[in-house]
């Protein structure tokens, strides 16, 4: 696991996440596995899988806001729920079983497919919000933060469409909030795991200057092409998610 041989595997690997999440999140299904295949117990994958998806959320998130895909202004009540959901959710896993969210979310994703596959034109264009901003963001920050400590698998999938219905914003637009309430959860996570001493640092750097390569590439994409480029990335990642899920579950 140490050698020097898994450095450049780890930056490959964290490249490709990195530019797979920023254009439709989901890159976890690849840098999770990579950890483990290469000897990480758990735990440490765990955390050091937080640790590194950090930075790739943050270069996102800054390309976004750079240029004027989102404002921090708006979305500061945002970050500051999905905080306190993620804190909460975090502390929460450690004292129940999380079985029942392995139970339901593949069948909340499957959802968000067959949603988005029967809604050719969902994301196309902003429409009028279905919600109050602030009211949208109490109450999504808390849940889907929530979510993301205690379990998180397909968050981004989860918020993005959940900006996409509630507050009508386009495709383009719900990914850039994406990235942003996912780095504030990552944060939270990532703190309460270096804490446990579940970080591999050197490993986490590795991976981390893939993702800010990768993130870049990918945000760039998503500000140039627009909806339609993310649209069938996105329903992939969602269904090649909801599949790892149903098959970690049952097989």
């Amino acid at each position: 696991m140490h050698s020097i041989w898994i450095y450049p595997l780890l930056f490959l690997t964290g490249t490709v996440a990195g530019l797979i999440d920023a254009i439709a999140g989901g890159g976890g299904l690849i840098t999770l596995p990579v950890l483990l295949s290469v000897g990480f117990p758990p735990h440490m994958a765990l955390g050091t899988n937080k640790f590194q998806s950090s930075f790739g959320s943050f270069t996102a998130s800054y390309y976004y806001v750079k240029r004027g895909g989102v404002s921090l202004k708006n979305a500061l009540p945002g970050i500051i729920f999905t905080f306190f959901g993620a804190a909460l959710g975090t502390w929460s896993v450690q004292q129940v079983n999380s079985n029942i969210l392995k139970e339901i979310i593949p069948f909340l994703l499957a959802a968000i497919i067959l949603y988005s596959i029967f809604s050719p034109k969902l994301g196309e264009i902003d429409k009028h919000p279905r919600l109050k901003p602030f009211i949208f963001y109490i109450a999504f920050g808390l849940l889907l933060g929530f979510y993301d400590g205690f379990f998180g698998p397909g968050v981004g999938s989860f918020w993005a469409i959940s900006f996409v219905i509630m507050l009508g914003f386009n495709l383009t637009k719900a990914t850039g909030y994406t990235k942003v309430m996912n780095f504030t959860s990552n944060i939270v996570s990532f703190v309460i795991f270096i804490a446990g001493g579940f970080v591999m640092i050197a490993a986490g750097l590795a991976m981390a200057a893939g993702q800010i390569l990768g993130s870049k590439i990918g945000a760039g994409l998503v500000i140039k092409r627009g909806t339609k480029f993310i649209r069938p990335i996105f329903i992939t990642m969602v269904i090649l998610t909801t599949l790892k899920l149903i098959y970690s579950r049952y097989f």
